[in-house]
This record gives structure tokens, C-alpha cells and sequence, in this order.
């Protein structure tokens, strides 16, 4: 095919011209120029589109490939997302809060808190750390029976006047080998009391279910002046009962009071529950020491 064509002069057929298929813009006016060339400016917009046609291609893919879910959205807002769908609803296990003034009280003071070490074992092992280990268990186990339960410092200002249903402290024995026999805990009852007869029956519950547990002996016969004369005996509500008991030996029964922290919590927790339930325990009663 030409190049170039001549309209036919004084042609009139629409066919003919349909045929030419030139668009009008670029059909000149009849006159006695020359010819206007039509297939070169063809040439040159569809260069002109097929480079716009690969431009737009370029930038659309390049579009998808920045904009992904992780771009379009913050890398954390994803994770919450994806995390949100893939979970499933926390079930809340904590029990409805109550009123304190609906529950009987009952207050632990674990040995030495936040006060000091305690007896400091060869290996770094503190009392104060067993001493909390166990009354943190006791204290769970009452809350689920259903008191409101007060874990108190060794000095704790709350103990001015502290009233309640029971108090109890916890301490534990020495880390150093004294003989075969140092093994076994003790209980010595607050002797400032205007209810000596409750304090009494709160010791000797303390005495029987805490032995019938652990299987460890009672040494009546070892109870120091720092135990029966405590100082949170003086500093409490005289009318609240209270006792402390050294649960074992830091040495000796070492294996009970740091791998079975549960079972000497165990023998506590009876102990007091014996005492609120008022159970029956032996008739011979723990005397006050």
C-alpha cells in the first residue's frame, strides 16, 4: 500500500470515503497544496500509545506490588488483626468480687516480708522466700473456701489493732544442722488475749491437722521466746486470735518445705479451717506458751 493518497477530486461517494478510514481532523480542505501525508502521523500516535499502554502496566504492577495487606495496613495493626481472628474469647476465671464486709476475715503474715532475709541457707536459699512460698499458697486456699484473706509484712502497719476471725504467721526454722532431732515444727499461741480459750482451740487445731498432713512431729518442748513472745501478739486487736508456727527446719525437712510447698500449706490451711468450722480435735488442748 502507498504511503500517502490523493482524495479523488469531486468524488461524492460515501463509500469511498468511509473506505479511507482517516479521521477528519486530518483530511485537509481541498486546495492546490500538496497532498497530506496521513500514514506517518498513524505511525507516531500508535508509538505514542503503546508506550502509554507499557507506562501503565509498569506502574499498575508496580502498584500491586507495594500495596500488599502488610503495606496498605500497619505491620502491627496486621498482627492484631490476624491474631483477633485466629483466638478465641478469654474466658474470665476470676470469681466476682465481694464486699470484704460479707466475708470473715482472716489475716497471714508471711515471716520476715519486707523486712529481711530471715535464716540464709549455705546455697542462698532464704527463709523468707519459703515462708512466702507457702503462705501465698495458704491464702489461695482460703480465698477459694470463701474469706477475704490479708497477706501482711512482718512489720506491717495494718497489724495496729488488726482484727479479724484468725491471724496466722509463718516462719520457718534454721538452715544449720543441730542434731537428728531438728526436724518437726512448732506452735506458740498469742498470750495477750481477751479470749484465751479461742486461742487455745486455734493452736491445738494448727498442732493436730498440720502433724496428721506433713507427718511431721510437734516439738512442744523447742518454742523460743521470739515465738511466744511475738511482737504482733502485742500489736493486734486483743480480741483476735492469733498463733505463729515455724512450719519446719530449714535443714532437715528442707525437701518437704521447698519441693512440696503444697502439702505444708495444706496442713496450715486445715488447721485454720478446723478452727472456723469448729471442728472436733483432740481433747487435750495446746497450752499457751
Amino acid at each position: 500500500m502507498n504511503d500517502s493518497f490523493k482524495p479523488l477530486p469531486g468524488s461524492e461517494n460515501p463509500k469511498a470515503n468511509k473506505a479511507a478510514s482517516t479521521p477528519a481532523d486530518q483530511i485537509a480542505a481541498p486546495s492546490s497544496a500538496a497532498p497530506v501525508p496521513v500514514r506517518k502521523p498513524r505511525r507516531f500516535a500508535f508509538f505514542i500509545a503503546l508506550q502509554s499502554i507499557i507506562g501503565t502496566s509498569i506502574i499498575v504492577a508496580t502498584l500491586f506490588t507495594l500495596f500488599t495487606p502488610r503495606n496498605i495496613i500497619s505491620g502491627q495493626m496486621f498482627t492484631s488483626i490476624i491474631l483477633a481472628l485466629q483466638s478465641t474469647p478469654e474466658v474470665n476465671i476470676n470469681p466476682t468480687p465481694i464486699q470484704k464486709s460479707s466475708l470473715p476475715r482472716i489475716g497471714i503474715v508471711a515471716g520476715h516480708f519486707g523486712n529481711d532475709s530471715g535464716s540464709v541457707c549455705k546455697d542462698g536459699l532464704t527463709e523468707a522466700s519459703v515462708n512466702m512460698t507457702i503462705a501465698t499458697i495458704v491464702r489461695q486456699n482460703l480465698l477459694r473456701a470463701g474469706f477475704q484473706v490479708d497477706l501482711l509484712q512482718e512489720f506491717d502497719p495494718n497489724l495496729n489493732s488488726y482484727q479479724a476471725l484468725a491471724l496466722i504467721s509463718i516462719h520457718n526454722d534454721s538452715c544449720d544442722y543441730i542434731n537428728n532431732q531438728a526436724t518437726g515444727f512448732k506452735v506458740a499461741a498469742a498470750q495477750s488475749t481477751h479470749y484465751p480459750e479461742k486461742t487455745n482451740r486455734l493452736a491445738a487445731c494448727l498442732i493436730s491437722r498440720y502433724a496428721s498432713i506433713t507427718k511431721l512431729p510437734f516439738h512442744a518442748n523447742t518454742i523460743t521466746k521470739d515465738m511466744s513472745q511475738y511482737h504482733a501478739f502485742d500489736e493486734i486487736n486483743p480480741s483476735t486470735p492469733a498463733v505463729i508456727i515455724e512450719t519446719g527446719f530449714l535443714n532437715l525437712d528442707r525437701q518437704i518445705l521447698t519441693e512440696h510447698p503444697d502439702l505444708v500449706a495444706q496442713g496450715v490451711t486445715a488447721g485454720l479451717l478446723c478452727f472456723t468450722n469448729n471442728e472436733s480435735i483432740p481433747t487435750k488442748e495446746a497450752p499457751i506458751q
